[in-house]
């Protein structure tokens, strides 16, 4: 009896030092990871207060189209609030309407600081969507105009956007970037859940560029990356996978060892 209590004395004691070992084994690499983490972007009211670069011609053409897309889908949006026998269409329609009210003054006072002349009419495009809004025989036939033609046009200024938020020199326009992405975004979601938008119509997106001759050039930094801090060419998990396996069988040989006494 007594010889059975010590071995099973020496059985807890033997897992809680696996236990031990095994912590102190996985803990670096969870670490790691955890430092590694993608870091948090500055919110724009953190962005640098000075100017910038004066603004480019890319620059100015956003801030214009910022201003377009206002002129046409504030009253786009009255009207589905006027027409709609939809309630979800006619909240769709209030709510992009008031927040292009917002980002529509957020882009005057850009354009004021950079000097930028704004429209005060929509383009022909946008007037021919506000009348085929306008002149819809049906409720039904107006929620699907409406709904249509403000997903294609939001599909449209996404990628523009990304590329003026990404490529700008001038701190007004970044800012301003990234304020119309959120708005962009919440707008798409916002009109993807009516359910009725036809994605068959959208345009698709380009055939990507056919990768060019030759080996697949090899990233030294993510090579780097990879193999710190073990092995050239073996994975830190398998390693620690195969130390665990040899502490469990050593754990085993010795409690045999022990029952054998």
């Amino acid at each position: 009896m007594i010889a059975a209590r010590s071995s099973r004395r020496l059985h807890r004691w033997l897992v809680g030092v696996l236990a031990m070992v095994l912590t102190v084994l996985l803990a670096p690499a969870g670490m790691a990871r955890a430092a590694d983490a993608t870091p948090v972007p500055i919110p724009p009211e953190n962005s640098p207060s000075g100017k910038g670069s004066s603004a480019s011609a890319a620059d100015r053409d956003f801030v214009i189209k910022v201003r377009l897309a206002g002129l046409w889908e504030i009253p786009a949006g009255n009207m589905a609030v006027e027409k709609s026998e939809n309630p979800e269409i006619v909240k769709i329609g209030r709510s992009i309407s008031q927040q292009h009210v917002v980002l529509d003054k957020l882009d005057i006072a850009v354009a004021k600081k950079l000097g930028i002349a704004l429209p005060n009419q929509p383009n022909s495009d946008q007037q021919g969507w506000l009348n085929e809004m306008k002149n819809a025989p049906s409720a039904e036939v107006f929620d699907q105009v409406y709904i249509d033609r403000l997903r294609a046009a939001h599909g449209k200024i996404f990628p523009a956007i990304a590329t003026i938020r990404a490529s700008t020199r001038n701190d007004a326009v970044r800012k301003l970037a990234q304020q119309a992405n959120q708005f962009v975004m919440t707008h798409m979601t916002l009109l993807e859940s009516s359910g009725i938008v036809d994605y068959g119509s959208l345009p698709t997106a380009p055939a990507p560029a056919a990768a060019g001759g030759g080996p697949v050039p090899v990233d030294n930094q993510m090579l780097a990356a990879a193999g710190a801090g073990g092995v050239p060419g073996v994975n830190t998990s398998v390693i620690l996978l195969v130390l665990a396996g040899a502490l469990v069988a050593g754990v085993i040989t010795t409690m045999r060892i022990f029952r054998t006494r």
